[in-house]
This record gives C-alpha cells, sequence and structure tokens, in this order.
C-alpha cells in the first residue's frame, strides 16, 4: 500500500515516514502544498495524509484540488494543529476523510488509516476476495477455492498489491516499490518472476499482463 504524506515539519515527518514503514506502508513525503496538490492526483496512493499548514497551498486548497481532479476516490485523512470545531468541520466539509489533531499516538494513527482503507476498498475485514482467491491481510494467508497456498513474503506483497487494486493496471514500477523499500537494490526481473509463481499457484489467468500498462488481477 502506498501512502503519501504532506506534512511540512520536518521532525513529524521523519517520524511518521518511519511508522509507516514500520507498519508495512510504503510512504512518499512531500512538503509543498502545491507539489502534493499535484502528486495526489497519481492513481499509485491508496491514501494521503494530509496537514493543513503548508507553504505554497493551504491543505484546504490542496484537498479540494483532489477531489475536483482525482478520477479514484483517494481517502484524505488530515493530520492538523487546528483543532477548533471550525476547522474540522471545514477540513470534513471539503472531503476529508478522517481529521487528526496533533499531537497525536502513531499507533491511533496506523488504525485510522487501516480502517480507511478497509472502507476504501468497501469492506469490514482483513479478507479481501477475487473470484476463487481469498486473501487475509491479518494472517497473511492465502486461499484458492478454500484450500491454503503458500506464498512468499514477497509474493504475498506483490498479491496484496495486484487484488487491493484489482481491476486496474499496476505498472512493473508500483509493483517494485511495494516489493522493495527506497534502500534496496531492485533487481530487473523480480517482478516477472513473483508474478510467473503467483500463476502457477493461482492460475494463469488470475493476473493479466498487459505492455505498456503493468499487471492486473481481473474482477
Amino acid at each position: 500500500m502506498r501512502i503519501l504524506l504532506i506534512e511540512d515539519d520536518e521532525a513529524l515527518g521523519q517520524a511518521l515516514l518511519e511508522a509507516l514503514g514500520d507498519a508495512g506502508y510504503v510512504a512518499e513525503w512531500v512538503r509543498r502544498g502545491d507539489d502534493a496538490a499535484e502528486m495526489a492526483l497519481d492513481a499509485a496512493y491508496d491514501l494521503a495524509l494530509l496537514d493543513l499548514g503548508l507553504p505554497r497551498m493551504d491543505g484546504i486548497e490542496v484537498l479540494r484540488h483532489i477531489r475536483q481532479r482525482r478520477d479514484a476516490y483517494l481517502p484524505v485523512i488530515i493530520i492538523t494543529a487546528r483543532d477548533r470545531p471550525a476547522h474540522r468541520i471545514a477540513g470534513l466539509d471539503a472531503g476529508a476523510d478522517d481529521y487528526v489533531v496533533k499531537p497525536f499516538d502513531p499507533d491511533e494513527l496506523i488504525a485510522r488509516i487501516r480502517s480507511q482503507l478497509r472502507r476504501r476498498d468497501g469492506r469490514g475485514s482483513n479478507i479481501i476476495s477475487v473470484r476463487a482467491v481469498d486473501l487475509d491481510l491479518a494472517g497473511a494467508t492465502v486461499r484458492l477455492n478454500g484450500e491454503p497456498v503458500a506464498m512468499s513474503a514477497r509474493e504475498l506483497k506483490v498479491l496484496t498489491l495486484l487484488m487491493r487494486r484489482a481491476g486496474r493496471f499496476v505498472s512493473k514500477e508500483d509493483v517494485n516499490a511495494a516489493i522493495y523499500d527506497d534502500s534496496a537494490d531492485i533487481e530487473s526481473n523480480t517482478v516477472e518472476v513473483a508474478v510467473s509463481v503467483i500463476r502457477r499457484k493461482l492460475g494463469r489467468d488470475f493476473i493479466v499482463t498487459a505492455r505498456g500498462l503493468g499487471y492486473t488481477v481481473p474482477k
């Protein structure tokens, strides 16, 4: 899962980046509102954490920009020191899905992220089901027609990304980002190998490849 972190405070941004990484998310950090407004239009992001007091463009304006221009729905959690009721109302009316006031517990924020991602996927549990395949996010297990299927950690990362975005193409670059952290050396054929193994385990037609588009799990 890829999260766009929009926060101009250096110390808090670094702390959140580490907390998100520890929770298993791939996060990209941007500090300016105008940059965030454009980056948030990228369909690769699954959720945004949005500060309000940003340079170049205020967070509320960024949020309105996202809601007006992004084709696919993007959950947005506002993280801010603005704690008056009028601020909360303005943020929620502008299209925020949640509003968290600083200072906050990072563990609580991670729980709110999980909640928003479940709502976005239209489910109330940690199970993603596509055709005959069930993926249990909490237990990190996969079942095909009810029977368990062994998956490596790398295969699970690829499968989770593709099943979360079932029906949409995911580029090879985005799949690589889900597998590797920023400091890792990316092997050129890692994605192809993982996809090949997943197809062998779940069926040749479970993952479809299209040149120039990437990979998709058809619904």
